[in-house]
């Protein structure tokens, strides 16, 4: 056991690639795929393996970040996609109206 007030990991390679324009962001259907398949998110390490293995405190971290900022991504996207279901819905309740 180890208590302490502040620990600092130090690490490279922070996630910040992801909001590039040319990220490759896996379409949600394969996400989920993956998931039935492997029973874990990709990229992160199956709960058998931290189990084994252990994890690095610094690598998690990195790796919990770069899925939150996808996670980001996602519903930003969906929103977007509402946006303009609602704008498409607005339009055709007018059109209905004018008849």
């Amino acid at each position: 056991n180890i208590q302490a007030k502040e620990v600092k990991v130090e690490t490279s390679g922070w996630p910040d690639y992801v909001f590039k324009e040319d990220y490759p962001l896996m379409p949600l259907e394969e996400l989920g795929k993956q998931i039935d398949q492997n029973g874990h998110l990709p990229g992160l390490p199956s709960a058998r393996e931290v189990e084994m293995k252990g994890q690095d405190l610094g690598e998690i971290n990195k790796q919990l970040l770069k899925k939150v900022e996808e996670l980001t991504l996602y519903i930003l996207h969906q929103q977007k996609d509402i946006e303009a279901m609602k704008t498409e819905m607005q339009q055709i309740k007018l059109s209905h109206e004018k008849k």
